[in-house]
């Protein structure tokens, strides 16, 4: 029941959120094909993340919480397609959208990832805003754009859309960037 209350608290929070975020920074995360939005937070292991800081890579940034079923389920692959495609400059970064009362519980779950994990609201600059819905997942490509939003299912995403997403993307990765 405690958990239904969160899970409905977060979708208002969300919602509100959204409503009163700059309209840019929406029409921004909405849009595939444009510049990703800013994005500085500090992550679990103190290290700051800088999204601009990763370009030349392929990002995928994953927002999930450790109460959104799909989100766990999704976890085991997110982790295993980032150790394979790690040396191809594919990088990924989970940003959790739980609240700063459970980094506890964000911190245990992150412990058996081969990414690292950041939350949403210890963010500096977040364009991106509080989402709409978890899963989600943003494939930005080389150059910081974004090139693909996948949304959440029941399962979350499988390896086959991601691997569908990122494929295309990976020949840019370690090539010098445009000027």
């Amino acid at each position: 029941m405690v958990r239904s209350l969160r899970c409905l608290s977060f979708a208002c929070i969300a919602g509100l959120a959204t409503l009163v975020a700059a309209e840019n920074a929406v029409a921004a995360v909405d849009a595939v094909g444009q510049i990703a939005p800013a994005l500085v937070v500090r992550q679990l292991d103190g290290r700051e993340l800088d999204l601009t800081a990763l370009r030349g890579k392929v990002v995928i940034l994953n927002v999930w919480a450790t109460w959104c079923s799909p989100c766990r389920a999704e976890l085991p692959m997110l982790s295993a397609f980032s150790q394979k495609h790690q040396s191809e400059g594919v990088v990924l970064v989970g940003l959790s959208a739980d609240d700063v009362r459970d980094r506890k519980d964000v911190e245990k779950v992150a412990r058996g990832l081969a990414y690292p994990v950041a939350l949403l609201q210890e963010a500096k600059a977040n364009d991106f805003g509080m989402p709409r819905a978890l899963p989600i997942t943003y494939v930005i490509d080389t150059q910081g754009i974004i090139r693909a939003r996948l949304m959440p299912t029941r399962a979350g995403i499988s390896e086959q859309d991601l691997a569908a997403a990122v494929q295309p993307l990976i020949s840019q990765a370690g090539e010098p960037r445009a000027p």
